[in-house]
């Protein structure tokens, strides 16, 4: 398949699940809809966990700084070092190991194949393919990309059977890309349902599922409605969207661990005061009720 071929059928997909999910918010077949609330597990190492990865040696944790324009916007020092880093933690939050990375603004990341990959949201963006002895692999953007190459940011990644999900910005879509030869193979889009579900991030594969973190816009803890939107893996349509309970963590990262949903507390939200968030800098636990 050409990249022309690709995006004509990632257009259509697009278009036939937005107007399946307009129908849905507009009294149609509705969604059926789930209540979760979270639950603290433990603190991430000091910065802004904002990706996660479950692998058998433990939790990795994709560390994001905010440098330059973006530093001033959120009123931060500027960072003594540009790296950031991606932590492996076990599940009492002890850290095992620290990979450095080029990575900017981590928003998603990925851990398989014997390498990290750390998914940047700001220049110059792209994925940074680090092995474990923190030694820079490649640096590719993200495929379907400006004619420039800017491939555009990103707000979460995954590693699944030998392949790389990058949740794209730029296309709205989640991406399934092969790492070797760096070919987009299938696209699910993002799905939207205006006002409450205009905002996604990290994305986790459970049971031949896809589930995804949204939200809307907000200008603080108090008025933000996160929550999980579900896709059937093998054709991308919408199964089911989660509301959390008032009061919940700000998810941003997502991941399965023996069975139950995990996700991270970034500690900064566009919009927000830095740490208003209750459980700022925490992993926790998702539950349904």
């Amino acid at each position: 398949m050409t990249k022309r071929e690709f995006l004509a059928a990632g257009i259509g997909a697009g278009l036939a699940l937005n107007y399946g999910s307009k129908a849905f918010a507009q009294g149609g077949n509705k969604l059926p809809v789930r209540k979760a609330k979270t639950t603290k597990l433990f603190k991430a190492p000091q910065g802004f966990p904002n990706a996660i990865s479950v692998t058998p040696e433990g939790l990795w944790i994709g560390e994001q700084k905010l440098s330059g324009e973006q530093a001033k916007a959120y009123k931060l020092p500027e960072p003594e070092s540009l790296e950031e880093r991606a932590w492996l933690v076990d599940w009492s939050g002890k850290l095992l190991k620290t990979v450095q990375t080029s990575s900017r603004n981590t928003s998603g990341m990925a851990v398989g194949g014997g390498y990290v990959w750390m998914i940047a949201n700001a220049p110059p963006q792209g994925v940074f393919q680090v092995d474990m002895n923190s030694k820079l692999i490649s640096h590719r953007q993200i495929p379907l990309g400006a004619p420039s190459g800017d491939g555009g940011g990103s707000h979460g990644g995954l590693w699944h059977e030998g392949k790389l999900w990058i949740s794209s910005l730029r296309l709205r879509g989640n991406l399934r890309i092969d790492p070797k030869t760096w070919q987009p193979e299938y696209m699910i889009p993002f799905y939207q349902s205006y006002p409450d579900w205009v905002r996604y991030h990290g994305i986790a594969i459970q049971d031949g599922t896809m589930w995804q973190v949204i939200g809307n816009n907000s200008t603080g803890h108090n008025n933000f409605k996160p929550g999980l939107v579900r896709h059937d893996l093998a054709t991308g349509r919408v199964l089911e969207v989660v509301e959390f309970l008032p009061g919940s963590s700000d998810p941003h990262g997502l991941a399965v661990y023996n069975g139950k949903l995990i996700s991270c507390d970034a500690g900064i939200h566009p919009g927000w005061p830095n740490n208003e968030s209750p459980t700022a800098g925490w992993i926790f636990q998702i539950d349904f009720v």
